[in-house]
């Protein structure tokens, strides 16, 4: 990272890394995006030194970005958080507030993703 001072890794990883990033953690459990598998490639990615923002300014709680569209998952709250940022140790030190925006995810035709949305203090 010391060539890229202010690094950005973002997007649909879809890993959950943790059992807080799933709806139903037992239900999930070594599925795909829950595999220790992939749960250990994500944490192979945040011993290169990158941060995950999300739960830098979170650290607890369930921020889910990914609904499937059948069974009203969204209109439930049953999801997965799978897209993410992952930041370097410059932009994790001006790192002021992270969300979902859940009001992406609400409009008539969606993804079945919400973005997350990054501020920094630049």
């Amino acid at each position: 990272m010391t060539r890229h001072e202010k690094l950005v890794l973002l997007g649909d990883f879809n890993i959950a890394p943790a059992d807080a990033d799933c709806y139903d953690p037992e239900k999930w459990h070594e599925k795909i995006h829950c595999s220790s598998i992939e749960r250990q490639w994500f944490k192979n990615l945040l011993d290169l030194g990158l941060t995950d923002s999300l739960r830098q300014i979170h650290p607890e709680g369930a921020f889910y970005t990914w609904f499937d569209y059948r069974g009203a998952m969204f209109q439930r709250k049953l999801g997965l958080r799978i897209d993410h940022q992952l930041i370097s140790p410059a932009l994790s030190a001006v790192l002021k507030d992270v969300y979902v925006d859940l009001d992406a995810r609400a409009q008539e035709r969606p993804s079945d993703h919400a973005p997350v949305v990054a501020e920094f203090d630049l």
